[in-house]
């Protein structure tokens, strides 16, 4: 079974082909530290080839949600070198998702601040959850030239952050709706100067990220997670194929450990022109390895790996459901189903307590 089998990942050695993926589970405190029921939570887990964490805040700014981590702070970074040792000495390798959430968030868990955003323009149509309870977006505070090059800084800083709390790499969330995602939507973006108008102004945030992210990690150490079809958070393309094909060209140039794509999640009744399948769009034109996310169970993702684009699955909220999934997979095993009132808040119940076999 090639989801079973090690795979080379930059300079490691992976276990398996199969990857946990970044899911909010909103278990820090109120300044953005993870616990020692985080430690545990990623420490069970640790038979998968790669842990990617939890979105982690940059920075005060990037925070969008109540009860998520940072890696800003001497305190928080201590609290994540907690939780790498114990994987390592589970001899697991895990990544740093590095996360900006831009107009994805409310004043109301910023101290007052209005999110920033590419462009003044709200998300509508949804609401955001907060610490008060689900409220209407805000129109956000747009960035101006000079925030948006001290935020590339932030995620240089983040990731030396996250080298010094030992994690083995880092992943830009780029996918999703957040900051980066929102640079390169059409419907987010409005600017005119470098950084909008065109596809390539469009691109320019997110290379000049992943060039910072390179040079505080060094080669061979950082991923970017992308979703050139979701829609999700008011993000759109009149054309995802000449948006996203340049992007993944220019990510060749750079000595990355792999490119993270994520699947349709949503009915693209309603978008015609939007590629129906994402890993064979655009992984076929990366020279990187491919993750390939959402939707995959242990037949549809081994499927996925036997067509040969791509070269690891991640799986969610398989994932958070059952700890030892590897070990499933290869006893052909019976499931635990996640519990989906208890996926973010809360304290052990439904983050720790999920059974191995046994």
């Amino acid at each position: 079974m090639k989801l079973l089998k090690p795979v080379i990942l930059g300079k490691q050695t992976l276990q398996n082909t199969m990857v946990m993926a970044p899911m909010t589970r909103s278990r820090a405190d109120i300044d953005g530290v993870v616990s020692d029921l985080t430690t545990l939570y990623y420490t069970q887990r640790a038979s998968a080839g790669l842990l990617i964490t939890e979105a982690v805040n940059i920075s005060e700014q990037a925070l969008g949600s109540p009860l998520t981590p940072g890696l800003y702070t001497a305190e928080q970074i201590d609290a994540w070198k907690k939780v790498t040792q114990s994987v390592h000495e589970k001899g697991g390798v895990i990544y740093a998702q590095l996360w900006h959430t831009g107009r994805v968030g409310h004043s109301v868990d910023r101290n007052g601040k209005l999110p920033v955003a590419p462009s003044a323009v709200g998300i509508k149509g949804q609401q955001h959850f907060t610490s008060q309870g689900m409220k209407d977006y805000e129109v956000p505070h747009e960035l101006t030239t000079e925030e948006i090059k001290q935020i590339v800084k932030d995620y240089g800083k983040a990731a030396k952050n996250a080298i010094e709390a030992g994690f083995d790499g880092v992943e830009l969330h780029a996918a999703f709706g957040y900051l980066p995602n929102q640079f390169l939507s059409e419907s987010a973006n409005l600017r005119t100067d470098e950084y909008g108008g065109n596809v390539e102004n469009r691109n320019r945030f997110v290379l000049e990220v992943m060039h910072e992210l390179v040079n505080a990690v060094g080669n061979d150490k950082a991923g970017i997670k992308l979703s050139p079809t979701i829609y999700y958070n008011n993000i759109e393309n009149s054309d995802p194929e000449a948006q996203f094909k340049p992007l993944i060209q220019a990510l060749n140039e750079l000595p990355l450990a792999y490119i993270h794509l994520m699947n349709a999640m949503f009915p693209l009744d309603n978008h015609p022109n939007y590629p129906k399948n994402v890993i064979e769009t655009f992984g076929s034109i990366s020279k990187h390895s491919v993750i390939a996310n959402a939707g995959y169970n242990k037949e549809s993702g081994e499927a996925e790996l036997e067509k040969g684009i791509a070269k690891m699955i991640s799986y969610g909220l398989l994932f958070i459901a059952n700890p030892d999934l590897p070990k499933r997979f290869e006893l052909d095993a019976e499931l635990s189903q996640p519990d989906q009132a208890t996926m973010y808040g809360g304290g052990e119940h439904g983050y720790t307590d999920y059974p191995f076999l046994d």
